[in-house]
């Protein structure tokens, strides 16, 4: 049976699996049950959507058959099969598209080949076509630029860096092989092995992946809205691992500043999934106090968040008391960080993200307000755990942090925070982040400056911003969000789908900074999926206003849309919503909640 879920993403390519538990083991492994881990994760094949290109028709022939649904085994005969010849200096390579971006491996399996040995194949995984056609750089070094660093590439900046995803295989005849673990939508091989002959029966995606219905639903007038929507949700989904990554070809880590976007777009389509516990948990043991997160003190600010935000829509209470004495060692950390008169020396960088980094004075003025959020939110969750001095203790640090306000300098970003923490009117904050529409957005910050437009009641400019901005991916090609995206880089590019035309630039090759410069740029970063969660939380209106969504408030804000629907899971069941514009202009909702939760509107 189809999930529908996986089969929105994938076009029906991939047949739901039950999320198998090791629960028998073979007898011969009896006493030893501890060193077996379960394998949370499923795994499943895809065949090749279209064959993108071939280096000729008589070193590649029958490609077509690369299409067709296999067994996965190998056959002693040669019929039915893509042939790849290598003879003289004609060479065989061919390039696979698998219609989606995807996280895992690739298996080969091949039949005869003549004379009898081993081929050997050159194979190159890629989140866009010239990825695959790119060179290896042997060569990276970081460098240090004032308190950023970048990557120096030289001249190529493909890498086998967090993942290999260019490397030279030795494959078996009459047998298979499988290998890799990256993000990729397209396979470039080429045949290595001089004057020979290789049936070449299947090249196959494996597909790893999380098991998990998309409880969440969004569906509008607007059918661009829900591409974006189901886009970024399934960017989140494959960085939902064993625990949740930044990214699944590069910044495969636990990232916890990076996280916050994820998390709640987890909340709205996945519910309350054990990969969010996972990773609190093992970051926690990861960076005990007083060190901060990923040794970035902005990123201990995010986890108080994150931690705020999770339990409003959940509700886990032994969660929350198994962290609590960290959460209030944070809070001391942070007491003897902050002095009388509002300085602050919090140390491990001052970072929001890498667009915002040139602007010194706006990241120091973000930076502090995302203090100050954090420590309002530490401040209720003290108080869920019964400790009030510490909670006066948390508000006491917001006081003294807003004795000394500081100056957005034109920051989006900034503004964006300085709104949501409450140094700054929804009003200013919104003019500033709609002068210019999208231009200074950027894919992780993006989300709270759309935070700060819904506080304005700005729903229909926001719209049209994550329309055009997130929309200008979708339209190069994309299928899941990106690290980083720029509109002014939209001029004369190709699509990553196709081989950069004559004259115009590589939109993969050719941009990116900091620590992603040119083909090292992630395409799928869960911290760019912050309209999935938007979308759910303004447009279907869902909020929780009690933890575990005991109550939550539906209000629908459609801006310039006719109508919405959807659904939003709770730990009690899923809400589902309809609202349609009337003729006089109101809205008129259709509310379905599951027992146990009360709506106000």
């Amino acid at each position: 049976m189809l999930r529908n879920t996986i089969a929105c993403c994938l076009l029906a390519l991939v047949p739901g699996m039950a999320l198998m538990a090791q629960n028998n083991i073979p007898p011969v492994f009896a006493g030893d049950e501890e060193l077996f881990r379960e394998d949370i994760l499923t795994r499943t094949y895809i065949t090749p959507k279209q064959v993108f290109w071939t280096s000729s028709a008589t070193s590649v022939r029958d490609a077509q058959l690369l299409l067709k649904p296999n067994t996965g085994q190998s056959d002693i005969f040669a019929s039915g099969m893509c042939q790849l010849v290598n003879k003289g200096s004609d060479k065989a390579s061919v390039i696979l598209d698998f219609g989606k971006e995807i996280h895992g491996g690739l298996k080969i399996v091949i039949s005869t080949v003549s004379p009898a040995r081993t081929p050997v194949f050159r194979v190159r995984f890629g989140e866009s076509v010239s990825e695959t056609c790119s060179e290896l750089n042997t060569t990276t070094s970081l460098v240090e630029t004032g308190s950023n660093e970048v990557m120096d590439l030289k001249n190529n900046t493909a890498t086998n860096d967090h993942a290999m995803r260019d490397m030279e295989l030795t494959c078996p005849y009459y047998g298979s092989i499988e290998i890799g673990s990256t993000g990729y939508r397209f396979v470039r091989l080429d045949l290595l092995t001089d004057d020979m002959l290789v049936n070449l029966k299947e090249v196959t995606a494996i597909l790893r992946y999380r098991d998990i219905p998309y409880e969440g639903s969004f569906n509008c007038s607007d059918q661009r809205l829900n591409d974006i929507w189901m886009t970024g949700a399934y960017t989140v989904h494959l960085n939902m691992q064993e625990y949740i990554w930044d990214g699944i070809k590069r910044d495969r880590l636990i990232w916890l500043g990076d996280m916050h976007p994820e998390t709640s777009t987890i909340s709205y389509v996945f519910g309350e999934d054990e990969s969010v516990y996972s990773s609190l948990d093992l970051a926690v043991k990861q960076y005990p106090l007083p060190n901060y997160f990923n040794g970035m003190s902005a990123y201990s600010m995010w986890y108080l968040i994150m931690q705020y935000d999770w339990y409003m829509h959940f509700g886990n209470i032994d969660f929350l008391r198994k962290h609590g004495d960290y959460i209030k060692g944070l809070v001391d950390l942070i007491d003897t960080k902050v002095d009388a008169e509002g300085n602050d020396e919090l140390g491990g960088g001052r970072f929001l993200d890498w667009p915002s980094s040139p602007n010194e004075k706006g990241v120091h003025s973000g930076y502090r307000a995302l203090i100050v959020w954090a420590m309002n939110d530490a401040a209720k969750l003290c108080r869920i755990l019964g400790d009030e001095p510490q909670a006066k203790k948390a508000e006491a640090i917001v006081a003294r942090l807003n004795k000394k306000i500081m100056p957005s300098n034109n920051l989006k970003q900034a503004e964006g925070l300085m709104a949501i923490a409450g140094l700054k009117s929804a009003e200013d904050a919104a003019k500033a982040i709609l002068e210019g529409g999208p231009k200074g957005f950027s894919t992780f910050y993006g989300y709270y400056m759309l935070q700060a437009l819904a506080m304005d009641g700005k729903y229909a400019e926001a719209l049209d911003i994550i329309s055009k901005f997130w929309g200008g991916m979708l339209d190069l090609g994309a299928t899941t969000f990106w690290e980083d995206f720029n509109l002014d880089w939209v001029d004369n590019v190709g699509r990553i789908d196709e081989f950069v035309p004559a004259g115009k630039k590589d939109i993969h090759g050719d941009f990116g900074a900091y620590c992603y410069p040119g083909f090292r740029h992630s395409f799928c970063h869960g911290w760019a999926s912050g309209p999935t969660a938007w979308m759910s939380q303004h447009v279907l209106g869902i909020e929780p206003l009690e933890p575990g969504c005991r109550k939550v408030s539906v209000k629908p804000h459609l801006g310039n849309l006719e109508w919405a629907e959807g659904t939003c899971p709770t730990p009690m069941g899923n809400i589902y919503v309809k609202h349609v514009r009337q003729a006089d202009g109101s809205v008129k909702s259709t509310i379905k909640a599951p027992k146990g939760v009360k709506v106000v509107k």
